[in-house]
């Protein structure tokens, strides 16, 4: 039997919200990344056979308050209803057309090396409205592999694949010398966006996105909350320990 939601007053479309995004005005990249964490979260619960949930259950589930739940989701518009909260089916849809997931992207991977062999066989790309429809690498030891059902062929038949399979998003996860040429070649054949693995900054011209990741960046970001966060607990054991803390 699904679980019943507690209602959360604050859910009610008549309550004060932050008004909506202006038209054509891109939310801050932190209110995007949390979308992806509500709608991860929203298909488990909804997974679980509850149907609605409100925004201290999903912000409390996910570290947030429900304050920045209801924020997030107002850049956007105005998904709750009174005595009911948010159901979950109603904001996943929401949320996937807001983050243009409600379609299927074509995705080329170049570069199948340790990283390219890892995303080509991560599962969770189909379900979430990405299909990955070509693999490329240089190394002709590796062309003819197939890699999570995908089969490498040579970055020399890059430009004509990409057209012949409507790619328009592409994953980089080449060595930094090659990525901007590699990037370059996916732009002329028609990729309007890219995902960047190599550890370079890459020049595109405008209309094209670009997204980077580079994980030692985000190790070095993991590690700087993580020494913040040990250093506080610090300074607040010094502060109660009277042999510390009191007059000498």
């Amino acid at each position: 039997m699904p679980n019943e939601t507690e209602h959360d007053p604050h859910d009610d479309p008549a309550k004060a919200l932050p008004a909506k995004a202006d038209e054509g005005k891109l939310p801050p990249k932190a209110v995007v990344s949390r979308l992806s964490l509500y709608l991860r979260e929203l298909l488990r619960i909804e997974h679980s056979g509850q149907q609605t949930v409100s925004s201290s259950q999903l912000g409390k589930l996910l570290g947030f308050t429900d304050a920045q739940v209801r924020k997030d989701l107002a850049y956007f518009g105005q998904f709750g209803h009174p005595g009911v909260g948010y159901r979950c089916e109603e904001l996943v849809a929401a949320i996937r057309k807001i983050l243009g997931t409600d379609r299927e992207w074509v995705v080329a991977i170049v570069g199948v090396g340790n990283l390219g062999r890892a995303l080509l066989g991560y599962k969770g790309f189909r379900s979430q409205g990405f299909r990955v429809a070509a693999a490329f690498d240089s190394d002709s030891s590796k062309v003819g592999m197939s890699f999570g059902g995908v089969a490498v062929e040579p970055t020399t038949a890059l430009e004509t694949t990409i057209r012949d399979r409507g790619v328009t998003l592409g994953l980089i996860a080449t060595s930094p010398e090659s990525a901007q040429e590699i990037a370059d070649r996916m732009i002329a054949a028609g990729v309007v966006g890219i995902l960047n693995f190599a550890p370079v900054t890459l020049s595109l011209p405008p209309g094209v996105s670009l997204v980077g990741v580079d994980l030692a960046t985000e190790l070095e970001q993991l590690s700087f909350a993580v020494a913040n966060t040990q250093a506080a607990a610090a300074r607040e054991d010094s502060a109660e320990d009277p042999l510390t803390s009191g007059p000498e």
